[in-house]
């Protein structure tokens, strides 16, 4: 996965307000969104999203990142 492919995601995640919705605008599985997020989280060394099972919410460092 390239960093270009995994900062798309990231964006697509925050714009759509969830993982599941943006798994479905770019036609993939919800499991493949959130890999590619948490493998620029760990490239990257920080916290984008904070996730529960209800919402997500951008991270002070996943705000300065976009």
């Amino acid at each position: 996965m390239s960093q270009l492919e995994e900062m798309q995601t990231f964006i697509r995640i925050v714009e759509a307000g969830s993982i599941t919705k943006a798994a479905e605008q770019m036609n993939t599985v919800k499991s493949a969104i959130s890999r590619r997020l948490s493998e620029l989280e760990t490239r990257l060394g920080i916290s984008l999203l904070t996730r529960t099972t209800r919402r997500q919410t951008l991270t002070d460092s996943g705000g300065a990142v976009l």
